[in-house]
């Protein structure tokens, strides 16, 4: 059994097959699958994709790329949200310094207000750290996340920061990069962070692991992630299975 950890079904590239890809991934055993937004919009699709199949969970919350069109109506609107049964995080949240979509200041800025709202409600935080490590860490440390719940998606920094998420009580998760032959750093990060703090993930459609790169990624190919972190951790596939599963499902608050 796996828990496809981050997923964005909501995508426009579903459309067409969406009840056929969750079905091809259920049949792989990818039993779970959370469906975090990206903006108001993806958030409320997300929360209504998951109310439509079993295994589907939604998080709430904006981009950093998205948050410069937020004020406080969408936080009222995301926590409206938080009401609805599958709801069971808030994100993805974070700091973007790579493309800078949104102005530094804002995205700290509406970071800061989600990570609120996700304390106050007592959820877990997705988080989306891309070029910005030492703000988002600093940030995560003050609100002290890892105590109601927090995972770094698709995680990119060095064994030295994970160590340092680890002792916070945060989560770490891996996409398709780790099955990259040259993405040593996060190899090592996988080698080295116990199997207690990782989970799995595909970031569809995007990422796509290896062998498949160039196609559209789904739920389904969170296999090949697992494989590549039981390889490099020398454990049985289906240990990585039921570990990661268990990690995601409790940080979630999934029966």
């Amino acid at each position: 059994m796996l828990f496809d950890s981050h997923a964005h079904l909501d995508d426009s590239r579903y459309e067409e097959n969406r009840g056929d890809i969750i079905g091809a991934a259920e049949a792989e055993g990818v039993k779970y699958i959370l469906n975090p937004g990206a903006d108001l919009a993806s958030s409320i699709k997300a929360v209504n994709i998951s109310e439509k199949y079993d295994g589907v969970y939604a998080a709430v919350g904006v981009h950093p790329h998205d948050v410069k069109d937020m004020d406080d109506s969408t936080i009222e609107l995301l926590k409206s949200l938080t009401t609805r049964k599958k709801v069971v995080a808030i994100g993805e949240i974070g700091l973007d310094y790579y493309y800078n979509h949104s102005p530094q200041k804002d995205q700290i800025k509406w970071f800061r207000r989600q990570l609120e709202l996700a304390k106050s409600l007592k959820l877990p935080v997705i988080i989306h750290d891309r070029d910005a490590h030492q703000d988002t860490f600093d940030i995560l440390k003050e609100y002290k996340a890892g105590d109601w719940g927090c995972v770094m998606h698709c995680f990119s920094g060095s064994v030295e920061l994970a160590k340092e998420y680890v002792k916070l009580g945060v989560l770490i998760s891996f996409a398709g990069p780790l099955t990259f032959k040259n993405a040593k750093k996060t190899h090592q990060v996988a080698k080295e962070i116990p199997l207690r703090w990782l989970m799995v993930e595909t970031d569809s459609p995007y990422l796509t692991p290896e062998p498949l790169r160039g196609k559209r990624n789904q739920p389904l190919n969170v296999k090949h992630v697992a494989e590549a972190l039981a390889r490099i951790k020398g454990l049985p596939l289906e240990e990585i299975a039921e570990k990661t599963t268990k990690n995601a499902k409790d940080l979630l608050s999934i029966e």
